[in-house]
């Protein structure tokens, strides 16, 4: 993936969970949980957590609690791993 391919994941990833969470505030039909964790996984890591921070949105389901930030590291140590 290029830079400007990571950004762009990660701003979609973002408002995709501050969508969820407007639907989540109106009852309405709601995004998938495996949605919102395969954009995290693939590549939208940093979007997905500042989502759940900014939206505070799904911090307190342990699956996104810990599975995000896990996935974060992932992402991080592939990226340290890749530039060296």
């Amino acid at each position: 993936m290029t830079f400007y391919t990571l950004i762009i994941v990660n701003i979609i990833t973002f408002f995709v969970y501050g969508l969820d969470k407007l639907k989540a505030v109106n009852y309405w039909w709601r995004i998938p949980e495996w949605v919102l964790l395969g954009l995290a996984a693939a590549g939208g890591s940093v979007g997905a957590y500042l989502g759940m921070m900014v939206f505070r949105h799904k911090t307190l389901k342990p699956l996104f609690r810990f599975g995000v930030p896990v996935i974060l590291l992932v992402h991080a140590g592939v990226a340290v791993y890749v530039w060296k």
